[in-house]
């Protein structure tokens, strides 16, 4: 039987491989998403516990000095917040970016692979054309060979 090879398999090895770039890629920037989605929690917290000291300094001994230091620590992991928000949102970009870089490698992958299949079965027709013809000719010869009478 003959061997079937693929003309365009180099082809469909770096489609592969770009494949598995971007799926890299893809889980980078998910665990980034993450990353900055923890950071982001972190800090509303802080901004809880911090509220949560001011009103214990405002319900005992009034304390001026740790009340203001309280209330700029909350302005100042707001602003945190805004900046972390900010952060959340252009990784959440980055990671839209590359599922669509990934599904277009994907789409690739595919096509690639179904041209391949389209081949293979292509061969597989030739092939047994061949064959058919080949038999044909076997039998019409064994017939049709004056020699045998």
């Amino acid at each position: 039987m003959a061997k079937f090879i693929y003309k365009m398999e180099n082809i469909l090895g770096i489609k592969y491989k770009m494949e598995d770039q971007a799926k890299t890629a893809y889980g980078m920037a998910r665990m980034k998403l993450t990353e900055e989605e923890e950071k982001l929690f972190t800090l509303k917290q802080k901004v809880i516990i911090y509220q949560e000291r001011k009103k214990m300094i405002m319900s005992t001994k009034l304390d001026i000095i740790e009340l203001r230091q309280c209330e700029e620590a909350i302005e100042i992991t707001k602003y945190f917040i805004k900046q972390q928000e900010i952060a959340v949102k252009k990784a959440e970009q980055h990671l839209e970016l590359m599922r669509t870089r990934l599904n277009t490698a994907m789409v690739e992958r595919k096509t690639h692979e179904k041209l391949k299949d389209n081949a293979l079965q292509e061969f597989f027709v030739e092939y047994e054309s061949g064959e058919r013809k080949e038999i044909d000719e076997l039998v019409s010869f064994k017939y049709n060979n004056p020699t045998d009478y």
